[in-house]
């Protein structure tokens, strides 16, 4: 009973772990988990890691194979459609109603600077990094823990359909001086011109990653 109860207390904090690599994009669809090698990175017992498999296996992360084994989800068309959509509700309120003088717009901006830096390297997996801060940041606006945990499942999938496009630089490039743009339009105070943007910028980036999702060889 002892080593249920730890392993229920674990799950949670180990899910949270591994959703995390995915929104940083460490974990690609399709990959398939070692639970040899993350048991021993996480320094946790293999029960442990398969009971944050069970729920990261609910919230379509990842996905169970008998026989095979736990491989990262690869999302479908209806997912990415329906992520945007959540987007476009949160997001867009959130930054509606923001306060510009937020602690969460100080991580916008350094999340901008450090996209520009990265973006000059051509290190795009880190503007796609820095680009989920910066709208994990926008969510922050709300100041909603619950708005906050919902989005990161969000996010996990968003990072997993970035994942499908064969050119990051394509999605990753032109959204960085557009989130600097969001971002002036909010410190100014023009939170419903901000809102307008962002709507804009999701509609745009919505269908770059279907296209990308489109054009996907079903063989492969």
């Amino acid at each position: 009973m002892a080593e249920q109860d730890t392993i229920s207390a674990l799950a949670p904090r180990l899910a949270k772990e591994i959703r995390d690599m995915l929104i940083a994009g460490e974990l690609k669809p399709g990959q398939r988990l070692s639970e040899a090698a993350l048991s021993a990175g996480l320094d946790v017992s293999r029960n442990s890691l398969r009971e944050a498999f069970r729920l990261l296996t609910k919230e379509n992360l990842l996905r169970h194979e008998p026989n095979r084994g736990v491989f990262v989800a690869t999302p479908s068309m209806a997912s990415i459609i329906d992520i945007y959509r959540v987007r476009r509700v949160i997001e867009c309120q959130a930054l509606a109603k923001a306060y510009p003088k937020h602690p969460a717009v100080v991580r916008m901006r350094s999340a901008v600077e450090r996209a520009r830096v990265a973006r000059d390297r051509k290190d795009w997996a880190m503007v796609g990094s820095e680009n989920m801060v910066f709208h994990a940041a926008i969510v922050d606006l709300a100041d909603s823990q619950r708005l906050n945990a919902f989005y990161a499942q969000i996010a996990a999938e968003l990072r997993l359909s970035f994942g499908l496009l064969a050119d990051p630089e394509s999605l990753h490039a032109p959204y960085v001086d557009l989130n600097g743009a969001i971002l002036e339009k909010l410190e100014a105070g023009l939170t419903a011109e901000a809102c307008t943007a962002l709507e804009a910028y999701l509609m745009q980036s919505e269908r770059t990653v279907l296209a990308a999702f489109s054009r996907i060889d079903p063989g492969k």
